[in-house]
């Protein structure tokens, strides 16, 4: 069929695709299945990362599996993890001074603390523990196996309060962002790739309980086909909040799914402790983010800890992760009559000036310069 509509939507059929069950001999890599999920020791993965080995089973977890993976122990340093914690409240401290109130896509305003675009702010208010944070090797990991290079990080920090409500169940952004008339106008083989072109991920910053109201997963569910139209008729709610799991997560766990999973955050029933997450929407070089970052800026606040963590002796492939989850990694749309080809059908990419300042030593006003020569070729007037 070229289009599908809400009539196509059957509960049975959501079932049958559902009442898979994840077999954790079919994934050599992971330590174990629970409540469907495939669990993953990080120390494991980073003995195979530097195959690709590591990527084909995530990816594979992801497409054909349950649609989700948790990383146990992602941030092997819980300092790293605090120091971002510490950055991340005083934005909200900030937002809450001024009187601001960060909605919610899925969840009534003023349940969450919600920053958005923290990616940006935490790279400009604190550029070392911005480097610390995104130099990590399992968010690297990952995103490769589902996304592969030139992958554009946006993240948003959700901080769901003692009492804080749950969301309702839902997809995620492509198609999951739209009414279900304007869904029905995309055809059949769009629903199929807009999955792909997104990863969805959360790392814990806080050991995550049941009773904090860790996020809610139905594994499998993401093979479902009418599924961005489903979501939001009663009976599939219905069993989703019949039939979810919920894991707990310790602090420096993380997490990535399917966009196309049914998933929600739950419910806070703690009485004291304040569940925060990053929240990481990771995009295809080929697709478009859900936010805006200027990542010219976010580059030239970089630099400098770039420069002093290599001088320190870093690994060329945690900076590299660094610039893969800061600078723009793909080389369009650009203005070809300006910013010309080199040595290929494609003209330099941002990160690959930013890499090339890096192994260079540039002075950062030799970088913010070309940057500022780079945007201006990719203008048409």
């Amino acid at each position: 069929m070229s289009r599908l509509a809400e009539d196509d939507c059957h509960l049975d059929d959501l079932r049958e695709v559902v009442d898979e069950v994840t077999d954790v001999a079919d994934y050599p890599l992971a330590t174990s299945v629970e409540q469907n999920v495939l669990m993953y020791d990080s120390d494991r993965l980073r003995s195979e990362s530097v195959s690709t080995r590591g990527q084909a089973e995530l990816a594979r977890a992801l497409m054909d599996g349950p649609g989700i993976v948790v990383l146990r122990g992602a941030f092997a340093d819980p300092g790293v993890v605090d120091r971002a914690t510490d950055a991340f409240n005083a934005m909200i401290s900030t937002q809450h001074a001024s009187g601001e109130s960060a909605g919610d896509h899925f969840a009534k305003p003023g349940a969450n603390d919600r920053v958005w675009n923290a990616l940006e702010k935490l790279a400009l208010r604190e550029p070392e523990a911005f480097a610390a944070y995104y130099a990590n090797d399992m968010l690297a990991l990952v995103s490769l196996a589902w996304l592969g290079p030139g992958y554009q990080v946006t993240s948003q920090v959700n901080v769901v309060n003692p009492g804080g409500v749950a969301q309702t169940v839902h997809r995620d952004y492509h198609l999951g962002f739209m009414a279900n008339e304007r869904v029905e106008q995309y055809p059949t083989h769009v629903h199929r790739l807009s999955p792909v072109l997104t990863l969805q991920g959360a790392v814990a910053h806080g050991d995550m309980p049941v009773e904090t109201g860790p996020t809610k997963y139905l594994p499998h569910s993401h093979k479902y086909l009418p599924g961005y139209l489903a979501w939001r008729r009663a009976e599939f709610g219905d069993h989703f909040e019949s039939n979810y799991v919920q894991l707990p997560l310790a602090k420096g766990d993380a997490v990535f799914f399917n966009p196309a999973l049914f998933h929600a955050a739950g419910h806070n029933r703690s009485a004291d402790v304040r569940r925060m997450a990053n929240l990481l929407q990771i995009s295809s070089a080929f697709g478009r983010a859900m936010e805006s970052v200027d990542r010219e800026s976010m580059c030239n606040a970089l630099f400098p800890t770039l420069l002093e963590m290599r001088t320190a002796g870093t690994a060329d492939d945690a900076l590299r992760n660094v610039v893969a989850a800061s600078a723009e990694g793909y080389a369009f749309p650009t203005n070809l009559d300006r910013d010309q080809p080199v040595d290929g059908p494609a003209p330099t990419s941002q990160a690959a000036l930013v890499w090339q300042a890096v192994e260079e030593g540039w002075d950062p006003s030799v970088l913010r310069s070309a940057l500022t020569a780079y945007s201006d070729r990719r203008r048409t007037h």
